[in-house]
């Protein structure tokens, strides 16, 4: 089954981020490919950079920045394939900035199965 691991955290705090996440991603991206949970998986730019579309009433509107004003920030994904919740959870729970901030773990909807 297909999880996706949503990361996120407060990117105006980089100062709690050890300088050496970019290689702890590298170390535990590698361990999942090798255990064949990997499916994709990638870093967002800013949350600065997002552009966000609405339609109502037939308009578009475009809106810069993020949807929502929060305190942690979406800054990239995995997509697991996993047993299971629990087996999604635990494997979740090695992504490097889980000690800073969040990561939140939702099964994906196949459609037609």
């Amino acid at each position: 089954m297909q999880y996706i691991a949503l990361i996120y955290w407060d990117e105006a705090s980089p100062e709690h981020v050890p300088e050496d996440v970019i290689e702890q991603y590298g170390v535990y991206t590698q361990d999942i490919i090798a255990r064949g949970k990997f499916k994709a998986g990638d870093a967002l730019q800013p949350t600065d950079t997002a552009t966000c579309i609405r339609i109502r009433d037939g308009k578009r509107r475009v809106i810069d920045g993020p949807f929502a004003e929060t305190k942690e920030q979406l800054g990239g994904y995995y997509l697991l394939e996993c047993d299971n919740l629990d087996d999604a959870i635990e494997t979740a729970a090695g992504i490097p900035t889980a000690k800073y901030g969040t990561i939140e773990v939702r099964p994906i909807r196949i459609y037609g199965d």
